[in-house]
């Protein structure tokens, strides 16, 4: 018998760029999302174009209730979402928020918990306001520090009695691949020093830790974590220097744990910072508040991946964060290797190195679905290659529960259809909920129940009893 905890929370994962659109409604500000139309690997615009479906979205700005409602009909226990800054900051270093913008997230909060539904918040998911990005150059400057604490103690304030899960930034460890997205880098990469990245990161660190400290103030009895994008790295061979250089890639992921986490840098940076030269503005006022650390660490999970010594091996497309297919995996259409029991194996691999509860935040399969039409006249996509994803990983999910890891929840990623971050567009869909929204603009918008709908509503009611062993 499959058994989760009773307080397990199940639910549903999104982000504000990804399904609010109204992107200029009721004085929010301009993101570096608003002008990525193709997404993560294309330069940005100067100007928002038509053509970006993260303008409309799936306009959740505008059909949150009906949204939420169908949340609580699968039997979500916790919604996880994002604040767009730049709804509440418009340019970001304002002093006073954006009423009308805090007041959205108030009405939103409000319908979760009328079903019973805990909000899980991002404070930053690949949004920073365009203003800080132009003028600050983003997370390089340590007087975005100081914008970001103004803004996180400004929503732990008006929030305190509304949200009680919350999260600081959305995988940290990806700013060294998107430093645009991630980081509001304006810098073009290419022109990115070593040095520059982790300085950034280092700002992100202070920041992060600040929120944390602010949190634990302001609301002494929510919880909050880092987020992290989780992926397994297995050496290709047993050959000696591929074990090495997956340890070396692994740690390039761990660090940004290790310090949220710790409260501290770990000495294998020591000589990474050595032989690239690498010399941090880390002032002794940052090292006290690298303390204040997280209740609990969240991650992503899509993959796992390979890598080795051998030059010729070529990387997988599609993720951003590289490495090496497995021969011995299943890809998706876009190439995401699909590793049911490397879920189980990173959940070991975190609650082992951290002793913390672990949040999965984000799993999913990314699909082109068939919306068809029933005998009854209904309208639904038939999505077993999506049932089947998600119940084999949720199977990995109970058996690291009885290896003895504590886990907090499963939010699956795309709840509903949303734009894709690493590709902009619609047809690759994660939801259970079809939206009616096409690659150029057109479609109603309505929304469908996909038969993922039910049993994902099933497996909720049933605490995962439901779920089927292969």
């Amino acid at each position: 018998m499959i058994e989760f905890p009773e307080n397990f929370l199940w639910g549903g994962a999104t982000a504000a760029n990804q399904l609010e659109g109204a992107y200029n409604v009721d004085g929010k500000g301009l993101t570096g999302q608003d002008l990525t139309r193709k997404g993560w690997k294309e330069e940005p615009t100067e100007e928002p174009m038509e053509d970006n479906l993260k303008l409309i979205a799936i306009d959740f700005y505008h059909r949150y209730k009906e949204d939420i409602a169908l949340f609580a009909e699968m039997g979500f226990k916790v919604f996880r979402m994002s604040i767009a800054w730049a709804r509440i900051f418009p340019n970001g270093d304002e002093k006073e928020p954006n009423e009308a913008g805090l007041a959205f997230y108030d009405k939103v909060f409000d319908e979760c918990l009328k079903y019973g539904i805990q909000p899980l918040v991002t404070l930053s998911h690949y949004e920073m306001p365009l203003h800080l990005t132009r003028t600050y150059d983003g997370w390089r400057s340590r007087k975005v520090i100081d914008f970001f604490e103004n803004y996180v103690k400004t929503v732990f304030n008006r929030y305190k009695d509304k949200v009680k899960y919350w999260l600081t930034f959305n995988e940290i460890n990806s700013i060294s691949h998107v430093p645009f997205l991630s980081g509001g880098i304006n810098t073009p990469k290419s022109e990115l020093t070593k040095q520059d990245i982790y300085q950034a990161i280092h700002h992100e660190f202070v920041a992060s830790a600040k929120a944390v400290k602010a949190c634990h103030d302001i609301i002494p009895d929510a919880k909050i974590g880092c987020m992290i994008l989780g992926v397994p790295v297995y050496p290709l061979t047993p050959e000696p220097k591929d074990v090495l250089r997956s340890l070396a890639t692994e740690r390039e992921n761990f660090f940004f744990s290790d310090v949220q986490v710790r409260g501290y840098y770990p000495s294998y940076m020591n000589r990474i910072f050595k032989e690239n030269n690498i010399e941090l503005d880390i002032r002794p006022e940052d090292l006290e508040v690298l303390k204040h650390t997280v209740d609990f660490i969240s991650f992503s999970y899509y993959m796992s991946v390979c890598e080795s010594a051998d030059p010729t091996k070529e990387a997988g497309e599609g993720n951003i964060i590289g490495g090496i297919p497995n021969p011995y995996l299943k890809s998706s259409d876009w190439g995401w290797q699909i590793d049911p029991e490397g879920l189980r194996y990173y959940l070991n691999i975190l609650y082992d190195r951290y002793q913390k509860p672990v949040f999965i935040v984000e799993n999913g399969l990314g699909a082109v679905d068939e919306l068809i039409e029933l005998e009854d006249g209904t309208k639904t996509v038939i999505d077993d290659y999506r049932i089947e994803y998600m119940n084999d990983h949720l199977v990995q999910v109970e058996e690291a529960i009885q290896d003895g890891v504590e886990i907090m929840g499963y939010t699956c990623w795309g709840c509903i259809d949303l734009i894709s971050f690493t590709t902009a567009e619609i047809k690759k869909r994660y939801g259970m909920i079809y939206v009616d929204l096409n690659e150029d603009g057109s479609g109603t918008l309505n929304r469908y129940k996909k038969k993922s709908f039910d049993w994902y509503k099933n497996v909720i009611k049933t605490n995962g009893k439901s779920l089927i062993r292969s």
